[in-house]
């Protein structure tokens, strides 16, 4: 018979509630809201950064990648998420890599070297946030234990409390793992919130309006484009091949220039949902797709630094809300 899937709280209750002190395992609602570091003593923050500096020197050895480069740049946690495998996990899960007592169950801690998905996650969800505040400014918020810390990151999208322990434990369940989603989210709560705009180039004026396409191909696209966005001269090669973009069999597109015209938005509808594309100066930069009805038509509200699509799901409405630039 196929083995449980492993989720985040098995993980949680295996492996690293072992290593709570009682009180805060009693209670760890409390333990996660309690600020441990009330007087700002720069001791406790000096624990946090070494444990990351200590995670970026041996990580690599424990991932077998040398090159993995944890340079506590963003592009280092691209890496690092990437490296986050199936194989991976289960050879930290191995029972060589275990301390456990007499009834199968992980020791506790002081009864032996913790196991090493939890020396690896502890000091690796450290070493994420240390990256947070280092490139965007994210203040520490002590908890108890140490990886239970928050970063508080301000940003354009507002004030966010990144529980990065608890992106480690996401990623590394079954639902997850190979998938990438520990980058997904440091993307999207951190990259994206705190991506500067504004130092895109211009590709047209912000209040031009370009008109709804209304039978949608590849070649019908690119005269469009053309036509009323010559200041675009390439999709992109990122950009869905010929043969996929049939495929995907657009009933129409929509177009919006952004950020004062240093994005174009194209959005449109198929037979399974939405598409939304970005492009910048330079061609495709990202994609976003939400399952919708058929009817009624989507919508896509442009209101200040916020883009909103509304889309119908089983009859019932949906509305998905980022910043202009993209999820």
């Amino acid at each position: 018979m196929p083995a449980d899937p492993i989720t985040a709280a098995q993980l949680f209750e295996r492996f690293f509630a072992p290593h709570y002190p009682p009180d805060a395992l009693a209670d760890l609602a409390s333990a996660r809201s309690t600020d441990a570091n009330p007087v700002g003593n720069p001791s406790i923050l000096a624990q946090i950064e070494h444990a990351a500096e200590v995670f970026a020197r041996l990580a690599p050895g424990a991932f077998g990648a040398p090159d993995l480069g944890l340079d506590f740049s963003d592009a280092s946690v691209h890496r690092l998420g990437a490296a986050l495998t199936r194989e991976r996990r289960d050879a930290w899960l191995a029972p060589a890599n275990r301390a456990r007592d007499a009834d199968g169950a992980p020791t506790r801690s002081g009864a032996g070297e913790p196991p090493m998905i939890v020396t690896l996650v502890t000091h690796g969800a450290l070493y994420v946030g240390a990256c947070v505040a280092r490139n965007h400014g994210g203040k520490w918020l002590v908890r108890r234990p140490l990886w239970e810390s928050l970063v508080r990151l301000e940003s354009r999208a507002g004030t966010g409390d990144l529980a990065i322990f608890q992106w480690w434990l996401k990623a590394l369940s079954d639902e997850e793992i190979g998938r990438g989603r520990l980058v997904d989210r440091y993307r999207t709560h951190v990259e994206v919130p705190t991506f500067d705009a504004e130092q895109l180039p211009i590709i047209a004026a912000g209040d031009r309006r370009i008109p709804r396409l209304a039978k949608v191909r590849y070649d019908t696209l690119y005269k469009h484009l053309r036509a009323h966005l010559p200041e675009l001269r390439s999709v992109g090669e990122d950009f869905p091949s010929p043969e996929r973009f049939e495929e995907m069999g657009f009933k129409s597109m929509e177009f919006a220039l952004l950020g004062g015209g240093r994005m174009l938005l194209m959005h449109g509808a198929t037979a399974e949902g939405v598409h939304l594309f970005w492009l910048d100066a330079s061609g495709f930069v990202k994609s976003a797709y939400y399952p919708a009805d058929s009817f009624p038509a989507h919508v896509v509200q442009v209101e200040g630094e916020k883009i909103r699509v509304i889309v119908p799901v089983r009859g019932e409405t949906q509305a998905h809300e980022m910043l202009w630039w993209g999820a």
